[in-house]
């Protein structure tokens, strides 16, 4: 479960409903939580929440069924750890490297990972070196340009709430000036704030809903192309029949300090711990 994400969201809505709900007027600040209903008008939420979803299904409507899926992804705990990629990827050298590719088809029916199933598919059945790196890069392409394009259809809602809100600001506005003529003046600020609240629903939406959901979900597809990409060096490598202990440093490389000093601890030589590498003490 992603929890920092679920933690951000409920500090925003906290801290804004907070907002609303206190006085500072005096001193002493005093919660007013009857100015919560100031803040509800069921037209204002059609309008921004209806014209927003209406917009990014008339824009991608093959991707907008989808909308479950994309939240489950993006509640997802961290599903793509490069560090097993290259635990594996070390592994099947070492089984490479004493069997033979052949012996790397059973591993590969092992795999719940599509790609990386292919990939080692690919090698065992003895396909052109240039030939593997072209397929398994353009899948990598192709899965990356799907992921964006998902990314853009929240991108584009997060761009649509604030100008349904906007749109509905000006309804309201044109509504509360047709029926000024001879109308009470003391109606004029209740009606300006009724017309104003559509702009506050539309922001929340963007800033609160869509923005965080777009960042994830590019998270996500970052995450999955640098395990997809160390795939690929692996298995070029483990083709070409390079050493098991040079791969695994070359695959370190793609991942951040931290990551190579979590991954300094490997479970592969009979479940023993071993100790991550570093300089020696001079004495």
């Amino acid at each position: 479960m992603n929890i920092v994400y679920l933690i951000g969201l409920l500090l925003a809505v906290f801290f804004v409903f907070f907002g609303i709900s206190v006085n500072m007027d005096g001193l002493i600040p005093e919660l007013v939580p009857e100015n919560l209903v100031n803040f509800f008008d069921i037209p204002s939420i059609l309008i921004t929440i209806g014209g927003t979803l209406a917009v990014m299904v008339a824009c991608y409507p093959k991707l907008a069924k989808s909308f479950p899926k994309h939240i489950e992804i993006m509640l997802r705990a961290k599903a793509f750890n490069p560090t097993i990629y290259v635990d594996q990827l070390t592994e099947l050298a070492q089984i490479a490297r004493k069997n033979g590719l052949l012996a790397l088809e059973e591993k590969a029916n092992e795999q719940d990972d599509p790609f990386f199933k292919q990939a080692i598919m690919l090698i065992v059945d003895a396909n052109d070196p240039d030939r593997v790196r072209s397929i398994l890069e353009n899948d990598i392409e192709q899965t990356s340009a799907r992921h964006q394009e998902v990314v853009a259809m929240y991108e584009r809602g997060s761009n649509a709430a604030p100008a349904f809100g906007m749109i509905g600001t000006l309804i309201g506005l044109i509504n509360m000036l047709k029926s000024l003529d001879g109308a009470d003046m003391n109606s004029l600020g209740p009606s300006m704030s009724v017309a104003l609240v559509t702009t506050f629903y539309g922001s929340v939406l963007a800033h609160v809903i869509f923005n965080p959901i777009a960042a994830n979900l590019t998270a996500r597809d970052e995450e999955e192309i640098l395990c997809r990409q160390i795939i690929v060096e692996g298995i070029m490598a483990i083709q070409s029949g390079e050493n098991p202990k040079f791969l695994r440093e070359r695959l370190m490389t793609f991942m951040n300090q931290k990551e190579r000093e979590d991954g300094g601890i490997s479970n592969l030589g009979g479940g023993k711990e071993t100790p991550k590498r570093g300089r020696k003490k001079r004495k």
